[in-house]
């Protein structure tokens, strides 16, 4: 354990200014430092700028505010991955978490994207520390905090005289202002800036994939994961992200003549009017990055516009039951699915006829024989939400043939809650932060967790240095192709699948692929 007290801790010299945060166990974390200025009064919805300058040394030994979202739902299992700490609109803030500081050596640099959808979540969360990946790794991890919801992604283009043409992807804007903030600062943090890899889950493995996408964003970084993303194919478009901002106003009784009105509406009440237009549009959530041609011209991965990123390798992958983390908050009662129920309700979530649910269910059931229908239900869903996108995306890169793609799935089973959630959402996560004692109410704790974190971290890390995951702790993970489909599975006994689960793969690729912009973003 390292001794070091907070006094003893290194003061890093930044561009506005001098910081010092604290050590533990031999890592230094600097918390809280701001990329940019406060986005309140007469700065929200608009392009983030760059921090004030300060004098003196500023301490950053504690977390910078969330970005305004909703309350978020805290149970015992999902815990490590909350956090209810206050909300600020002045949230453009990062963490740093790096073994070494102030020019000794040039490490590989982690820049992780919360999830949470592009509504809720913050970088702030127990499990998401940096400490363990950066001391496993000798890596330098950065995680932040940008705008969510309508802060970040009103469409208010067309609504007035130009003055806030740009509103659309300031959430998206945020993020590349802080990998700007990296690479003019990061070496002073022990951190190459010329050997960044952005990383993240859900919500913020989508903003990895929108960031690819994004001119202002080349250069910036060199390596891309995606974990778990559900909607990186099909961002919002004009016309309903419009729509929706429409509603917004409406139920703030405003007009497009108003809008200057609109950045004195306090943020409690804008969070309640973008709710509102959610239910407007039939819960389709537009609040999120959209198509303007201009911060992001072309939907992630599309095969007809240019690849910006064609020379970015990318890993990316899911878990085997995504759908299983939202019975952590569901009522116990809702979670027996009979045999009715559970077609109507796949019917429903992939847009299919009752007969071509049932045909679909019953083909899930040859290759998933003795699970229940909740079972059933989560793995279609979640086949037809995360998995299909990730397989997509990865024959998509690699039919590019300038970078590789290396796929993956998680199968590993988590024995909390009797084993009720099998492989859900956000699993990944801590083993690849190393963090499974913080998530213990999550994964469990013991030889397994551990030999898990050591396989998955690895991968990342190795990734991270060298765009290749290959380590000695896995069998050999050969790049992805449309004909061999290679997939690195992660489960206790990790190995390099061809073509895994086939039928279930072909079952979903024949459904619709978009029923309702309510399945995606999901808020992890």
């Amino acid at each position: 354990m390292d001794t070091r007290t907070e006094q003893d801790a290194a003061i890093v010299e930044t561009a506005c200014g001098a910081v010092r945060g604290q050590v533990r166990d031999g890592v230094h974390s600097f918390r809280g430092i701001p990329y940019g200025a406060s986005t309140a009064g007469e700065r929200r919805f608009l392009p983030p700028e760059p921090p004030q300058a300060w004098t003196g040394i500023r301490d950053v030994a504690e977390f910078g505010p969330r970005a305004p979202q909703p309350k978020p739902v805290i149970k015992p299992a999902n815990a490590w991955i909350r956090d209810d700490r206050p909300t600020s609109e002045d949230c453009l803030v990062l963490n740093i978490y790096t073994p070494r500081v102030n020019g000794d050596g040039r490490r590989p640099v982690m820049v992780y994207l919360h999830g949470g959808g592009y509504n809720r979540g913050t970088a702030s969360a127990p499990g998401l520390d940096g400490t363990n990946l950066a001391k496993a790794g000798d890596v330098v991890v950065v995680t932040l905090n940008h705008r969510l919801g309508a802060f970040g992604f009103s469409y208010l283009a067309g609504l007035e005289d130009g003055w806030l043409a740009e509103s659309a992807n300031a959430g998206m804007r945020d993020i590349v202002a802080a990998l700007r903030w990296v690479r003019d600062n990061i070496a002073a943090f022990g951190g190459d800036a010329g050997n960044v890899t952005i990383f993240g889950q859900s919500g913020g493995g989508s903003k990895v994939a929108v960031a690819m996408t994004m001119p202002e964003a080349k250069g910036l970084f060199h390596k891309a994961i995606i974990q778990s993303a559900s909607s990186h194919l099909r961002l919002a478009t004009m016309e309903n992200a419009a729509r929706a901002s429409r509603h917004m106003l409406a139920d703030l009784g405003l007009t497009g003549a108003d809008l200057k009105a609109l950045q004195d509406v306090s943020a409690d009440r804008l969070l309640e009017a973008c709710a509102a237009a959610v239910a407007a549009c039939n819960g389709n959530d537009s609040f999120r990055p959209v198509v303007d041609g201009q911060s992001v011209p072309n939907h992630p991965f599309d095969p007809d516009a240019p690849d910006l990123s064609a020379d970015i390798p990318l890993m990316i992958g899911s878990c085997e039951t995504e759908k299983s983390f939202y019975d952590i908050t569901a009522d116990p009662k809702d979670l027996p699915l009979s045999d009715a129920r559970l077609r109507d309700e796949i019917a429903r979530f992939v847009g299919v006829d009752a007969d071509r649910a049932q045909a679909l269910i019953e083909g899930y059931r040859t290759t998933h024989s003795g699970d229940s229908g909740r079972d059933i239900y989560n793995v279609i869903t979640s086949d037809h939400m995360y998995r299909r996108n990730c397989i997509e995306a990865a024959e998509l890169k690699s039919a590019r043939g300038r970078a590789p793609a290396y796929l993956y799935e998680f199968t590993w089973r988590t024995p909390v809650l009797g084993g009720m959630l099998k492989t859900p959402h956000t699993l990944c996560i801590p083993f690849v932060f190393g963090n499974t004692k913080i998530a213990r109410e999550f994964t469990g704790t013991g030889p397994a967790q551990d030999a898990l974190t050591r396989a998955v971290q690895g991968a990342w890390i190795a990734f991270a240095r060298t765009g290749d995951p290959n380590h000695a702790g896995l069998p050999d993970w050969t790049p992805y192709n449309a004909d061999a489909r290679p997939t690195m599975i992660f489960d206790n006994e990790c190995r390099l699948a061809l073509d895994p689960k086939r039928e279930d793969r072909l079952r979903i690729a024949a459904c619709p692929r978009f029923i309702s912009d309510r399945q995606w973003p999901m808020a992890a």
